[in-house]
């Protein structure tokens, strides 16, 4: 299936620089286990690109170059030691809620100066596999959007393919950082939407696993049970081996009893898949856009030998079930990180303050009824499709200056898709899907019933094999030298 990106705005290159940049978690795994490049060289590698590239992306809050090359040595000597490992001597990056032990966790706001003094645990097992970890990637403040990626105190962060386009949120920063080839996976988190949305704008695979795959210690819950952990990366099977490594079930297993990784290399079973382009917020229209990701994966999934059909969900009313929860958790996180907080975050957490009485105990107790209603497609269907957002990726600075009200309702079409899935627990991902007429990465979402991570990863890995869009670079970082 051909893409339909124009040369102007995609350059392929073949200098070893640029190959190494992109190479990816697997073959950078071989690589290093080799002895064909060492943990430092890598290191060494991707922050000259962080310290080329970071200016024009603002992709990373924070650099941790000194202490990541202390962890390649390291690393180095575990490889010398005979240790091999998929994740052994790989630089990563981490979505700056996220504790790092040293690092200050700004998350997005100004107003935290206190260095962490443990990791999180999600950390400590990325440590564990020996990963390098180079640096804090940027998000909006307290992770509360979906759409953009910008704070106060340190910018506006843009999407590689187009400079003047936002690569989502709230996870943007570790978006950008991946397709820009300045660090192979990052991880992000998503609450709402804030893996997928940023995935899907910078042309990246991207899976909300099941709740509470990834613990979120030293926190015992965020949001109210949407929050989840995982990675972002080129590959599924990356994402995959990433998602593996920070998984707290035992052995990196699924539910359905084998890795992430290798459902990524297994052929799925003919499935049936349901397709639904119904926005879950009512007056929302998908973009032609939106439409024809799907209808590109839609004809594919068919070629493939699976059944396609479409099957409009029952998705909740978002701004009874989803919405008490988001706007309950940013009132928490005020409360826990906030001084000097940005008025539109100050004015959304007392909407969440409004919000967390009733209205969040009536959707906390909602939540199996909504379940067991949305989850009757999955009588008919293994998995269900849909568009990842209504619009394609918008101005890197749409909700700069703007309020809490606006700033919500300018979200709309972006978050009108994913939070449904959050607010069930359940697993779902943004597949590329390839290019739209303007370059943009487009993406379609796919979706399944809880613990359904392994048929989602294996069949995003199918679509990946036979459309490989990823072999695509964006020219804004490509062509600088």
């Amino acid at each position: 299936m051909p893409s339909t990106v124009s040369q102007a705005q995609t350059v392929r290159r073949t200098s070893a620089d640029e190959d190494l940049a992109f190479a990816g978690v697997v073959r950078l795994g071989e690589l290093l286990g080799a002895g064909q490049v060492t943990p430092r060289e890598l290191a060494e590698f991707y922050l000259a690109r962080v310290e080329r590239l970071n200016p024009m992306l603002r992709a990373f809050i924070s650099v941790r170059a000194e202490r990541a090359l202390i962890e390649a040595d390291a690393a180095l000597k575990r490889l010398q030691d005979g240790e091999r490992g998929p994740l052994l001597g790989m630089p990563v990056a981490v979505k700056d809620n996220v504790d790092v032990s040293g690092e200050v966790t700004t998350h997005g706001s100004g107003g935290n100066p206190a260095r962490a003094t443990a990791d999180s645990e999600v950390v400590e097992r990325l440590r564990a596999a020996g990963a390098v970890i180079l640096g804090k990637t940027a998000l909006c403040e307290l992770a509360a959007y979906g759409h953009f990626t910008s704070s106060a105190g340190h910018g506006v962060t843009r999407n590689p393919w187009n400079l003047d386009r936002s690569p989502g949120g709230s996870s943007g920063g570790s978006a950008a950082a991946v397709s820009a080839g300045m660090v192979p996976v990052a991880l992000g988190s998503d609450g709402g939407g804030s893996i997928r949305i940023p995935s899907a704008f910078c042309g990246l695979f991207g899976l909300k696993p099941q709740r509470g795959r990834a613990s979120l210690a030293p926190h015992e819950d965020h949001w109210y049970g949407c929050t989840v952990l995982g990675g972002l990366g080129r590959t599924v099977l990356d994402v995959a081996t990433f998602d593996d490594a920070i998984s707290g079930t035992p052995s990196s297993k699924s539910a359905q009893g084998s890795s992430l990784a290798g459902a990524a290399r297994r052929e799925p079973q003919r499935l049936r898949i349901a397709v639904s382009v119904k926005p879950a917020i009512p007056g929302v229209k998908p973009s032609p856009e939106s439409l024809a990701a799907v209808e590109r994966i839609t004809v594919l999934l068919q070629s493939l030998g699976h059944a396609v059909e479409t099957h409009e969900l029952a998705h909740p009313q978002l701004l009874t079930t989803f919405t008490p929860r988001w706007a309950a958790g940013v009132r928490d996180d005020a409360v826990a990180h906030g001084s000097n907080l940005e008025r539109r975050t100050r004015h959304m957490a007392t909407v969440g303050r409004w919000l967390s009485g009733r209205a969040l105990r009536r959707s906390i107790e909602r939540e199996s009824a909504v379940a067991r209603r949305l989850n009757a497609v999955f009588d008919q269907y293994d998995l269900v499709m849909t568009p990842v957002t209504a619009a394609p990726p918008p101005s890197a600075d749409i909700s700069s200056g703007a309020g809490a009200l606006r700033s919500f309702n300018q979200g709309s079409p972006y978050v009108c898709y994913t939070p449904t899935w959050n607010y069930v627990g359940q697993p779902a991902a943004a597949i590329p899907s390839g290019f739209d007429l303007d370059g943009l990465p487009g993406a379609i979402q796919l979706a399944g019933p809880p613990n359904s991570e392994a048929t989602i990863v294996s069949v995003a890995a199918q679509i990946e094999a036979a459309a490989p869009w990823r072999q695509e670079r964006p020219a804004s970082v490509t062509s600088i030298h």
